[in-house]
């Protein structure tokens, strides 16, 4: 493969990945050349994953289990994916977590703080992990998966939106530090999409039909359409687009019903 959009001799992280939008980002990492790390907190489930990119015949995937909570784990993480590849090229942070579905009023100290530390602290954990290795070669591009939520709002996801909004500006200050050694780090911001994660709100009638109505293409989003987006931003297709956040949500974000 000789375009813009090859990954042929990189490696990639993806974190969340044994299903929904990290399966599909890391199954079309693997389509376009690249090893990929299959990573979520169950082993049997990252190795199915592997397995079936495995048996497909292009780039090659290993399984490393690891909790986005555990600092520890995510070190282990970095350092086997090194061991296996040698170096690591693309970090994709796309694990998440929401433990908490209603008014803010409601949730407790404890999801609040659960919220930040999966979404936000544990995606500064793992770039602080792989980052300078990226910064000595001169290379390297980190994808963070947010969310529209990060621009907009929620009567009912109010806490994972905020930790989406940080996630933004996290991406738009490590921008600027890794810049001037070639270093990318960019955001996706994807729509409703149907996955097990957002199954809360695709499967509830009324936020389908609000979502779909504004939407400029009448409907939510499928998994693999995020993949695209991270190819482009992990390979020389986007390599002068960094600090950025690219919506993949159908329209739905500009209000296009009216």
């Amino acid at each position: 493969m000789t375009s813009l959009f090859d990954l042929s001799g990189k490696t990639a992280i993806v974190t969340g990945s044994s299903r929904g939008i990290g399966r599909a980002i890391a199954e079309e990492m693997a389509a376009h050349g690249a090893n990929v790390v299959i990573s979520s907190r169950k082993l049997d489930a990252c190795e199915e994953v592997a397995d079936a990119i495995n048996a497909r015949g292009k780039g090659r995937a290993v399984a490393i289990a690891a909790s986005i909570s555990d600092k520890d784990a995510l070190r282990e993480l970095v350092e086997r994916t090194k061991a296996e590849f040698g170096q690591i090229d693309i970090l994709v942070c796309n694990a998440a977590s929401n433990p908490y579905y209603g008014p803010m009023g409601g949730i407790t100290d404890e999801q609040f703080r659960k919220i930040m530390d999966n979404n936000v602290l544990s995606n500064h954990w793992l770039t602080s992990f792989v980052a300078p290795e990226m910064v000595e070669r001169k290379s390297g591009s980190i994808i963070i998966v947010s969310s529209v939520g990060g621009i907009t709002s929620s009567t009912v996801i109010g806490a994972y939106n905020i930790s989406k909004a940080a996630d933004l500006q996290l991406v738009r200050n490590l921008a600027a530090e890794f810049g001037p050694a070639g270093v990318r780090v960019n955001a996706i911001a994807p729509g409703l999409v149907r996955t097990d994660f957002a199954k809360a709100l695709w499967e509830n009638p009324d936020i389908l039909k609000s979502v779909t109505k504004i939407s400029a293409l009448k409907r939510i989003g499928e998994p693999r359409e995020l993949a695209g987006a991270a190819i482009f931003l992990a390979s020389d297709a986007g390599s002068f687009v960094t600090g950025q956040t690219l919506v993949v949500d159908g329209g739905s974000t500009f209000g296009a019903g009216f």
